[in-house]
């Protein structure tokens, strides 16, 4: 199928890191960097993954909790021609062992060291070394921190990436290739994996960029994990009008430390279910009225009905915002 010369997020974090150098293009509440560092970071990360063995068209799996990293590892993945493989953190081991294996990923990439907030340790390293014997074509291990600690038998992903070259990796990457495979839940038999290519998410993030009105002052809180769909569809829509995306860390859900977010980092726009609304709703008056929520200039409510008492609710919580409604 010919699709003509379509940019692709290699191409566009490019170009931004030339108009924007400077601007804020993604942060946590951990870490920043601006567009030029993102795109060199990218970069690197394609090429350290080139280094291990990566070609073009080869799969990587990815394991973490939303995170700073998950912006990085999508771009290196377009920067280098690579294919990323989401694994939901909520699957059992068998079933991201099943992901893994029918993606034939050649490295996987996993979140380590301590959970700032509380100090306690990620499990993702101890259980992905109970699981290196089930998976016959991983080849390397990657693990990254909010700080550098080292694991054996994985390569330390900030190390890495120091060692890499900045240089924009050579391999030329079209609208047609496969950027992300995403894995159904397999509610009625074996996960499927969904092949997501360029141009598919970029018509996707055209639609969005309309429907939302997503321009460059945008300040996007992704609240849905960074290995949904979901926040593969927010995220990226704002690199493409140069905004900002922000991951949040957060592993159990906490009403009002979201607003809190919300008010400090004076965030334009966010995704959530109807339950996330219906607890920062049900927080007492004097909580609520803490925060400044008028930064807020659009919210999507989306993946289960919502009713008509809890939509006008955050239209007066959030006054400055309208509010969109996406089932299906």
């Amino acid at each position: 199928m010919k699709l003509g010369s379509w940019m692709t997020a290699k191409d566009v974090l490019r170009v931004n890191a030339f108009k924007y150098p400077n601007k804020i293009g993604i942060k946590d509440l951990y870490k920043s960097y601006t567009f030029k560092q993102w795109d060199e970071r990218a970069c690197r990360l394609a090429n350290a993954l080139t280094d291990m063995g990566m070609k073009k068209g080869d799969r990587f799996a990815v394991l973490a909790y939303n995170c700073v990293e998950w912006m990085e590892i999508y771009a290196a993945a377009a920067k280098g021609g690579f294919i990323c493989v989401p694994i939901m953190f909520r699957l059992s081991q068998p079933e991201m062992e099943y992901n893994i294996n029918h993606s034939e990923s050649k490295v996987f990439i996993v979140q380590a060291g301590k959970n700032p907030r509380d100090g306690k340790d990620y499990p993702w390293v101890e259980l992905v070394q109970g699981m290196k014997k089930n998976l016959p074509t991983v080849e390397k291990y990657v693990s990254f921190a909010v700080d550098n600690p080292h694991y054996e038998g994985f390569v330390s992903y900030e190390d890495a990436i120091a060692a890499a070259s900045t240089k924009e990796p050579d391999t030329k990457v079209d609208a047609g290739d496969v950027w992300v495979i995403m894995y159904t839940g397999g509610t009625t038999g074996r996960p499927k994996g969904v092949m997501k290519s360029h141009a598919s998410m970029f018509t996707q993030y055209m639609i969005m960029i309309y429907d939302h009105q997503f321009s460059y002052d945008d300040i996007t809180l992704l609240v849905m994990p960074c290995c949904h769909i979901n926040s593969l569809n927010y995220s990226f829509v704002n690199t493409w009008v140069g905004a900002t995306v922000m991951p949040y860390n957060m592993i159990s859900f906490d009403p009002e430390d979201l607003l809190k977010t919300f008010s400090d980092h004076r965030i334009t726009f966010t995704s959530l279910v109807p339950t996330h609304y219906i607890m920062m709703l049900a927080l007492p008056d004097e909580v609520k009225k803490k925060y400044d929520l008028t930064s807020v200039k659009k919210l999507l409510i989306s993946s289960a009905p919502a009713r008509r008492d809890t939509k006008l609710g955050i239209v007066k919580m959030f006054p400055n915002s309208k509010l969109d409604e996406a089932y299906g």
